[in-house]
């Protein structure tokens, strides 16, 4: 057997079931699946008493499964492996921070470059200010630095330009000014409580999205089974806070065009979205709503009226205001034709979520596996791959997520029985697991191993910003550098998603 097939978003598997393959075993797998609409979404290792086990997540797209297989490398192997990055492009963030990490150097890799600068990288040599930046010469050609500290509330990271004039040539982005070590505070601490609080700030934009994820993988190693209702609820917060961000970001790229109209009226209505979490669990960004088991905020009568009064203003209103702004010559003229990465692109890149779905490429965790709550799912896709286009997959998102929230509101039961939260569990042994979410930014996946005792030995979390950064860097070439801004702004990946 060459994979371990699974068909639903959540699951854990004994290790023995992984297949293991020789490396070069391994790459022909690899390259057999990866042209049949299917993406690597996670590639990692973990250590043994061997040495170092590589295990390979890829997403079947057109059959709804996680294919899932591995590879060792051993502690006295001598030989260097191909690089995968050198016939599919999207390998690059995984093999980057293999290299990275443990030292392993993958032949003819054309983007071997620190991913992160975490503090147990191999190389303590390595860091942000020797980065390898990429370079035109020439006197035609100059460089533009921008950051890492940025002006107003962006994150840290580094965006190195090479322009000719006005024209970007080339840019180049350098992150992991701001490694935590969330996998590793996740890790070392058995309080379960904490790891849910830990995950909440991995990216704090998707605080829902990170605590559904880690809070599931718990419950499917421990055994815990939440009540139905538990699942309805965590689908209304996860569509709330994608409302709430997609609304953000328009308001932000209006904001940019300086159309202030939209940005303002965003803004209001986007504020409308935040309260409701806020009236719901006392917190504007749904922090303290996800627990494993089950929930300290379960929606009662009066919660059931609050999100449907304010969903249904939201639509009324975001339907109105969304259409102003796409129809408005001033914004059009700055975001069409502008930041166009093409189909191809983004599929080679491995791009997700709604950076993909502007572009044609269908990547989606809620229609490429089977959820429940999401059985007749149709992602929102358009072709033109530019700044509008993105701008369109979140209007119409936000409808969507309206839709799908009033639905399920009607056939939410506001009584259930007991859904007090559960810290206290035996994980199961010699096991890996694994959960997928689509966040508002895309792909999310949180995974964890288990030792013969039931204990963490390895935590891995994957936002899906991971996938979409070399996609900025594409779409601004050949573009004004004034234009970087929207450019940026129409994908705002996450820097501290990225860097954990």
């Amino acid at each position: 057997m060459v994979w371990y097939e699974h068909t639903y978003p959540v699951g854990v598997i004994p290790f023995a079931k992984v297949p293991l393959l020789g490396y070069q075993e391994f790459v022909n797998a690899v390259s057999e699946k990866i042209p049949q609409n299917c993406h690597c979404s996670n590639y990692f290792g973990i250590k043994n008493n061997d040495g170092i086990r590589f295990y390979c997540f890829l997403i079947d797209n057109d059959n709804k499964r996680i294919l899932i297989n591995s590879w060792n490398y051993g502690y006295y192997d001598a030989f260097v492996p191909e690089s995968l990055t050198a016939l599919f492009p999207m390998f690059h963030p995984f093999e980057r921070e293999i290299s990275e990490k443990y030292g392993i150097e993958f032949k003819n890799n054309p983007y071997d470059k620190p991913l992160r600068f975490p503090s147990d990288r191999y190389d303590k040599r390595s860091n942000s200010g020797n980065y390898p930046y990429y370079s035109v010469p020439g006197h035609l050609f100059h460089e533009v630095n921008v950051g890492p500290i940025h002006a107003g509330i962006i994150e840290p990271g580094v965006f190195r330009f090479v322009c000719n004039g006005e024209a970007i040539i080339h840019m180049e982005v350098v992150l992991g000014f701001q490694n935590r070590g969330m996998e590793t505070l996740i890790r070392f601490t058995d309080n379960i409580l904490k790891r849910i609080c830990l995950s909440e700030n991995i990216a704090g934009d998707s605080a829902v999205s990170h605590a559904t994820s880690l809070c599931s993988l718990h419950e499917i190693l421990g055994g815990v089974y939440p009540d139905p209702k538990i699942d309805i609820e965590r689908t209304i917060a996860r569509e709330m806070e994608r409302i709430a961000m997609h609304i953000a970001d328009a308001s932000a790229l209006c904001a940019d065009v300086a159309y202030q109209i939209g940005e303002v009226s965003c803004e209001a209505i986007r504020t409308i979205a935040v309260n409701t979490f806020l009236k719901w669990c006392g917190n504007r960004f749904g922090k303290g709503l996800i627990r494993t088991g089950g929930t300290y905020y379960p929606i009662n009568k009066e919660i059931i009226n609050i999100i449907f009064g304010n969903i249904t203003e939201i639509k009324k209103r975001y339907s109105l205001v969304g259409e102003d702004i796409m129809s408005e010559p001033s914004v059009l003229s700055r975001f069409e034709d502008c930041g166009i990465v093409d189909y191809k692109e983004v599929k080679a890149i491995g791009c997700v979520g709604m950076a993909a779905r502007s572009s044609g490429l269908n990547r989606d965790i809620r229609s490429s596996l089977l959820f429940d709550q999401y059985k007749n799912h149709k992602p929102v896709i358009f072709t033109e791959g530019d700044v509008m286009a993105r701008f369109k997959v979140r209007h119409y998102e936000i409808l969507q997520s309206c839709d799908y929230i009033l639905e399920m509101l009607s056939c939410l039961e506001p009584e259930g029985q007991n859904l007090s939260p559960v810290y206290s569990m035996s994980l199961q042994p010699d096991s890996l697991a694994f959960v997928f979410n689509e966040s508002w930014r895309g792909e999310l996946c949180h995974m964890a191993a288990t030792d013969e005792r039931g204990k963490l030995i390895h935590y891995k979390i994957k936002d899906p910003s991971l996938h979409n950064w070399y996609a900025l860097s594409v779409c601004v070439r050949g573009e004004e550098i004034s234009d970087f801004p929207i450019c940026n702004k129409s994908f705002n990946l996450s820097y501290c998603g990225h860097d954990l």
